[in-house]
């Protein structure tokens, strides 16, 4: 079978599927991300997803290793460059994870050039012992430039007690703005000018944004109309699953009339659609949500398995599936794929029978009484994993 593909910009065309990588170095050893990433770019994938902080859960010993493991396989599979189409993101402010420039306090211009250099030097590399230095100087190589180069989040965070951050914008799962965290943060055109510097360096093709709200969508295309010299965000890649859409409430307006495409991450929720977690023994050990239990706060906190109402809505949907003799990873990839702002939906692998299945995914489409049936769930149940 074929995957469909969709154009991110008119010269810039990718897979539906985008194959990410957050678990390479963690969960997957080199060979293992060897064989999905083969397995992966034989069925048609040509997009694959990363970031500077992965793998997760986070740790200062794996810190780069997704990013790593990638270019890695590029080389030693001899992948023209020009056939795969490769994105990742920058970390902004982090408390917590200061092995990542010392855990920056803001995403400013310096963070950013920096940040763009190392992850090149991760990518293109030959010399492991290279990787381990964060001041080896950026290489041109081959395997030079990153096309698609997004801010993981908004600088839009401030130092609460005993170091921990607070955010006054909505991400991670929260779903309220708080005026009261509010504090000048770093402008949209700093940051756009150190991006568009590494445009116009070569460094990086295009950029995006990720777990961003509207009003931060919209400033960065504001910024870049004033100035020509800043580049204009090409997407935005936000979560979206059938257990959460809040893109479609105010997202989705910016991004139909600003032209700005959806990459749509955690298509599953976590592993939660497929209905792994639902079986009586709760799932595999090795199923990340079990096999991190306690170090993976982001995750266990929007994808709550103790919530009842959570647990609820995965069975209506496992059902919906049941009547409709649909796998029910096919019907959660195929409603994600149906959205006509997703450019590509963006999941995670760490066995080869789970590529497989949500590869097969593309074959399914969903009816109008399969979608009447979902948003009906939707209507009692809506976005509880927002």
């Amino acid at each position: 079978m074929s995957i469909p593909v969709s154009n991110l910009t008119p010269t810039l065309q990718v897979s539906k599927l985008c194959f990410g990588t957050m678990t390479f170095g963690e969960q997957n050893s080199l060979s293992e991300s060897f064989n999905l990433l083969d397995k992966a770019f034989d069925s048609g994938i040509n997009f694959f997803d990363s970031a500077e902080m992965y793998p997760v859960p986070q740790r200062a010993e794996s810190y780069g290793r997704s990013e790593e493991y990638f270019g890695r396989w590029i080389r030693e599979r001899k992948v023209a460059r020009q056939r795969v189409v490769f994105a990742t993101k920058v970390s902004g402010p982090s408390g917590q994870m200061t092995w990542i420039r010392g855990g920056p306090t803001s995403l400013d211009s310096r963070n950013i050039k920096e940040a763009i250099d190392n992850r090149l030097v991760h990518f293109t590399t030959k010399s492991d012992t290279a990787l381990v230095s964060q001041e080896y100087p950026l290489l041109r190589a081959q395997t030079d430039y990153i096309d698609l180069y997004q801010v993981h989040w908004p600088d839009r965070f401030v130092y609460g007690p005993f170091k921990y951050l607070r955010h006054y914008v909505p991400m991670f799962g929260e779903t309220d703005y708080d005026p009261a965290n509010q504090y000048n943060h770093v402008s949209f055109e700093e940051q756009l000018d150190a991006l568009g510097r590494a445009v116009d360096a070569g460094k990086i093709r295009f950029i995006g944004v990720s777990n961003e709200t509207p009003y931060g969508v919209m400033k960065f295309l504001q910024a870049a109309e004033k100035n020509p010299a800043y580049p204009r965000i090409i997407s935005v890649q936000n979560s979206y699953n059938l257990l959460c859409r809040n893109f479609d409430s105010g997202l989705a307006e910016c991004c139909h009339l600003e032209r700005v495409k959806l990459l749509a991450y955690s298509p599953l929720a976590m592993g939660l659609l497929s209905g792994k977690y639902m079986l009586p023994d709760g799932g595999a050990a090795d199923a990340r949500l079990n096999l991190f239990r306690g170090r993976y706060s982001e995750g266990e906190s929007r994808y709550n398995l103790l919530n009842p109402t959570i647990r609820e809505v995965i069975k209506a949907y496992i059902s919906i599936a049941e009547r409709y003799d649909i796998h029910p990873v096919s019907l959660a990839i195929a409603f994600v794929l149906g959205h006509p702002l997703v450019s590509s939906a963006i999941f995670g692998a760490t066995k080869l029978w789970q590529l497989e299945q949500v590869v097969s995914a593309c074959e399914v489409k969903l009816n109008a009484e399969i979608i009447a049936d979902i948003d009906e769930v939707h209507s009692r149940f809506p976005n509880p994993c927002s």
